[in-house]
């Protein structure tokens, strides 16, 4: 009896081994991807596969590509094997069924990486010159179509070490041109870009702020360098002194490929002014920011590692000052020639250590140098700026001519009042004769035809007799004859004779009239008869 009950519950032991193997071999759980990059704003589905699916609930980890930490994500639905991730990291899932009883182990690792969605942005040009416009360039690392770019303008933020944003005209709705023009820029200022596409928008991170600098001086912010000069020798002390219309400063730097940075993270920031000592060559560009958003203008400086350096103007010239430009080095003096170089041309061999321009003019700008047996200083970039003219100083010029215009215009006017008066003037002029006791001629025009180029008058001729009558002469009308020609009426007369009681005799004189008109037009004369009425005396013919 008890050698059968043994047997019996060997056999019940080995069919539940049995069993429970032929379980978890028909229960392994796959996870498999439909790919394994998210590209950028899509996402990727993850697929958890069992055999004989049904009653079973899934769990879902992840853990961090640069790590070994692993976490439970959280599921709506422990029921669904799928599931959509848009973050990169190791996946894995496992299962599980209450009735019957199973538990799968945990399933293979699948690796899913991200797209890196970065925008990257690039100026032209990094100096500003006078009147040149600002080109932004933006590019996303995934060169697929369908984006649309947004650009923005950097404003500083003391308070918070970094830039808020703000958008540039036209591109709220963003562009579909990688690229953006600024026009009217002046000053100092960052600017940066991202991308954006789909529906909802999915966006590109903002890009690094990218800086066109001004070397303008202008005083609600201003950058000044203390010793005034470009180039320095490493372990020289360096002063960067900010002043304006701000109570609250920051000196940024940006040096050759670095990001840029605050004064306060690598020298001392004290109220507004930073100062620098280093120990190594470097060469970058520093600007000041005020509290109120505001840029300064920018200087370039340069610290050298050489025994030789020269010494110019941290800021622009103006035109028409004087400049001196000279050699250093560092531990020595020059005992021989000095030689100075302008655009690679020389323009100074003398045991001169100093260059000295008496009044700079554009044409002095550009990049200088001085060499001394066999050691040479690095370039240096002069710039001369024009000589600033107030704004308000065109006004009494332009006050001025004014003046003049309205004085010749008034001139003008009377001048042609006074000639066009004149062309209608209706008068007499008397003519006397050489007799005696002649009376005074009197003449009246009545009425004339007020036609252009037509003159009515009447001159009264008299004859050489004595105790003459008085003549009387009047112009009763003068018809305007065609093309403008001159009505003219002569009277002559002769007293009669009377002790004689002689006749009197009456000649007529036709006179032709011609009007000739303006030049280059042509009119056909048209002849008009003037009647002389001559009265002589009794003596007859």
């Amino acid at each position: 009896m008890g050698h059968t009950l043994l047997a019996v519950l060997g056999l019940f032991l080995l069919n539940t081994l049995l069993y429970g193997h032929a379980e978890a071999g028909q229960h392994r759980i796959t996870l498999t991807a439909d790919r394994t990059i998210i590209p950028l704003g899509g996402s990727v589905t993850l697929t958890c596969s069992v055999e004989d699916p049904a009653g079973f609930k899934y769990q879902w980890f992840r853990e961090e590509l640069n790590s070994y930490s692993k976490t439970s994500l959280q599921t709506k639905n422990v029921e669904e094997s799928n599931r959509v991730i848009s973050q990169g990291g190791k996946y894995t899932c496992c299962g599980w069924r209450s009735e019957p009883h199973v538990v799968t182990p945990e399933s293979n690792e699948v690796v899913i990486e991200e797209t890196e969605a970065q925008s990257v942005l690039t100026v032209s040009p990094s100096w500003l010159s006078a009147g040149a416009s600002v080109t932004l360039n933006c590019r996303v690392k995934d060169q697929s179509a369908g984006w649309r770019f947004y650009w923005y303008k950097t404003v500083p933020d003391p308070s918070d070490n970094f830039y808020s944003y703000e958008l540039l005209p036209g591109s709220s709705s963003g562009t579909e041109q990688d690229s953006y023009i600024v026009d009217g820029q002046t000053h100092t200022a960052g600017y940066v870009c991202r991308a954006g596409r789909g529906d909802p928008v999915f966006y590109t991170d903002y890009s690094q702020p990218q800086f066109v600098w001004s070397a303008d001086f202008h005083s609600s912010a201003s950058l000044t360098v203390s010793p005034d000069r470009a180039q320095h020798f490493t372990s020289d002390s360096v002063s960067l002194s900010c002043e304006g219309n701000s109570t609250e400063w920051r000196v940024r730097r940006s040096p050759e490929n670095r990001y840029l940075s605050d004064c306060s993270t690598w020298r001392t920031m004290t109220g507004s002014t930073c100062k620098i000592k280093s120990n190594r060559r470097s060469d970058a560009v520093y600007w000041c920011e005020s509290g109120s958003g505001e840029f300064s203008n920018s200087v370039n400086i340069t610290v050298q590692d050489k025994n030789m350096i020269l010494l110019s103007p941290a800021r622009p010239v103006t035109e028409g000052d004087s400049v001196s430009l000279s050699c250093k080095l560092r531990s020595q003096t020059f005992d021989s020639t000095v030689f100075f170089y302008h655009n690679e041309k020389l323009i100074q061999s003398d045991t001169r250590w100093e260059l000295n321009i008496s009044a700079v003019s554009k044409s002095d700008e550009g990049f200088y140098k001085c060499q001394h047996s066999r050691q040479k200083s690095a370039q240096r970039w002069m710039s001369v700026q024009a000589v600033s003219r107030p704004e308000h100083s065109s006004f009494p010029v332009l006050l001025i001519v004014g003046l003049i215009c309205g004085i010749v215009l008034i001139l003008l006017l009377l001048l042609l009042y006074r000639y066009r008066a004149s062309k209608y003037t209706c008068f007499k002029r008397p003519i006397q004769s050489e007799s005696s006791n002649t009376d005074q001629n009197e003449a009246q025009c009545s009425t004339y035809d007020s036609l252009l180029h037509d003159t009515c008058f009447k001159r009264p001729i008299q004859s050489e007799s004595s105790n003459t009558d008085q003549n009387e002469a009047q112009c009763n009308t003068c018809d305007s004859p065609p093309h403008g020609d001159v009505c003219l009426y002569e009277t002559i007369k002769h007293s009669e004779d009377s002790e004689h009681g002689g006749s009197q005799d009456v000649t007529y004189s036709l006179l032709e009239l011609r009007n000739f008109g303006k030049k280059g037009k042509q009119h056909t004369p048209e002849e008009r008869s003037v009647y002389s009425d001559v009265r002589t005396g009794a003596a007859g013919l």
